[in-house]
C-alpha cells in the first residue's frame, strides 16, 4: 500500500535522533502507532494539515492523562520507564516538570536525595537525558507523582511507586501525604496478564519433582520490544534456559542451534539448545506477536524433536455453498 515509514534519524540536537517530516504533504495519512505521537510532533502535523489515523494505545492515553493531571497540580512527575523509548519520550511531553527512572537502583538514589540532600551537579549529570529542562532536584522533588511506561515489569512499578509512597511519608508526614504524592496504575492489561501468565508458568520451579517444572522457555517478540524483554527477564531471574527469538529463521532444524537475545541486550548462539529426550517447554510472547510468527516456531522445534513433523496444521474456515450465496458481500 506504499505506507512509509518516519522512524527517528541521528542528530546533532538529540541523541534519540529527530524524524524528518519534510516528506509529509497537506492531505497525506499518517498512521499514529500504539506508543502515540509527542505534543510536539502532532502540532507539526496539525499544522501540515494531514489525516491522521490515530492508533495509539487507550493504556498509553491513560498515562498521559495522569501526568497532565499531576502537571495541573504542581506535581514532578517520576516516570518509570527508558528515558530513549518512544512511549516515554511521548508521555515526557504530556507532563510538566518529570523525572525518568529506570529500575529501582535509580529510585533508591531518588529517594536519598529526597531525604537527605546530597550532590546536586551529581544528580543533574546522572539524568541529565532523562529530566525536563526546568527539573531541580533541590525544588522538584517535593511534590512528586508517579506513572510509567506501559510495558515495564509490573513488580517493578509498584515497588517503585511503594518506595517512593513510603518515602514521601516519611518526610512530610501520613497527614501531608496526599498533598505530595500521587499515583496512577498504568501498565496495560496485555503487559500485565503476560506476566502474571509467566509468573504462573514458572511457580514450580523450586520442586524437581514437580510435573509442572519447566525444563526451558521460549519467549518469542520482537528485538525492540520492552515488554518482550520483561517476560525474558524473568525466565532468567528464575534460573530457567530462556531463549528470547524474534523469527523462526533464529532456528537452525540441521543444526540444533538458536540465535536468541538476553534481557539486557546481548546477542548469543547456542548449540544443542534442544536436548535428547522428553522436556517441558514453556512459551510465551509479546504483546503484540502475531500467532503465526509463534506457530513458525514451534513447527521449527517439533521438527527438530521429530524430524518427520509435518508442521502445524492450518485453521480452515468451512462455507457452504449455499451460505456464500445467501450472503454475497461475504
Amino acid at each position: 500500500m506504499d505506507i512509509e515509514f518516519i522512524e527517528a534519524q541521528p542528530s546533532e540536537k538529540s541523541e534519540l535522533g529527530e524524524k524528518d517530516f519534510s516528506a509529509v504533504k497537506e492531505g497525506d495519512v499518517v498512521i499514529l502507532p500504539a506508543f502515540g505521537a509527542s505534543v510536539e510532533e502532532m502540532r507539526l502535523l496539525d499544522d501540515k494539515k494531514v489525516q491522521i489515523v490515530d492508533t495509539t494505545c487507550p493504556w498509553v492515553s491513560k498515562v498521559w492523562n495522569a501526568v497532565d493531571n499531576q502537571a495541573r497540580k504542581g506535581h514532578t512527575s517520576i516516570i518509570h520507564g527508558k528515558w530513549a523509548h518512544e512511549e516515554t519520550v511521548a508521555t515526557a511531553s504530556f507532563a510538566g516538570t518529570y523525572l525518568i527512572v529506570k529500575d529501582m537502583k535509580e529510585t533508591n538514589y531518588v529517594c536519598d536525595y529526597i531525604m537527605n540532600g546530597g550532590n546536586r551537579e551529581e544528580f543533574l549529570a546522572k539524568f541529565k537525558n532523562a529530566m525536563s529542562d526546568d527539573f531541580d532536584p533541590d525544588t522538584s522533588l517535593e511534590r512528586i507523582g508517579m506513572a510509567n511506561q506501559t510495558t515495564m515489569l509490573k513488580g517493578e512499578t509498584e515497588a517503585i511507586g511503594k518506595l517512593l509512597e513510603k518515602t514521601m511519608m516519611e518526610k512530610y508526614g501520613p497527614a501531608e501525604l496526599n498533598d505530595h504524592f500521587m499515583i496512577m496504575d498504568t501498565i496495560c492489561d496485555a503487559t500485565q496478564e503476560r506476566q502474571d501468565a509467566v509468573y504462573e508458568m514458572t511457580a514450580h520451579q523450586d520442586d524437581p519433582n514437580d510435573p509442572k517444572r519447566l525444563d526451558m522457555m521460549i519467549v518469542v517478540g520482537g528485538f525492540n520490544s520492552s515488554n518482550t524483554s520483561h517476560l525474558q527477564e524473568i525466565g532468567e531471574l528464575k534460573n530457567i534456559p530462556s531463549f528470547w527469538v524474534d523469527t523462526a529463521a533464529r532456528i537452525d532444524v540441521e543444526k540444533n542451534t538458536v540465535t536468541h537475545k538476553l534481557a539486557h541486550g546481548e546477542l548469543v548462539e547456542t548449540s544443542c539448545w534442544l536436548p535428547d529426550g522428553p522436556i517441558t517447554i514453556g512459551v510465551t510472547s509479546g504483546a503484540s506477536t502475531p500467532d503465526r510468527g509463534i506457530e513458525e516456531i514451534l513447527d521449527k522445534v517439533f521438527k527438530i524433536k521429530s524430524p518427520d513433523f509435518a508442521g502445524i496444521a492450518p485453521k480452515v474456515v468451512a462455507v457452504s455453498k449455499a451460505a456464500h450465496e445467501e450472503h454475497e458481500e461475504v
